[in-house]
């Protein structure tokens, strides 16, 4: 992200949200966004998640790894974007219609 680039999101750059260690330090592909209904944000890689494997960063760090996460600012509260890698596109639906 440029520093001309104008801060999409609702929420600060510096919101504590949830992520991996494989997403954050081995720089895997983001696969997987929830927004939670509470607010919070999930940026995952799609597979099964230990507590071993889960990071708190700020918003604003794990935008920085993939900048195609910029695209999902608007997404609503308890909606998720999922996409096969890297390279497919987002697609976005309602969380609640998984339950």
């Amino acid at each position: 992200m440029s520093a001309q680039t104008e801060w999409p999101f609702k929420d600060p750059e510096n919101t504590a949200v949830f992520s991996t260690v494989g997403v954050i330090k081995r720089h895997e592909p983001v696969c997987l966004v929830c927004h939670n209904e509470d607010g919070s944000w999930q940026f995952l890689d799609g597979g099964p998640v230990t507590v071993a494997d889960a990071m708190v960063v700020s918003l604003k760090e794990v935008v920085t790894t993939d900048h195609s996460l910029l695209e999902l600012s608007d997404l609503p509260l308890g909606w998720k974007a999922a996409r096969d890698n890297a390279h497919s596109m987002w697609q976005r639906s309602d969380q609640t219609v998984d339950e």
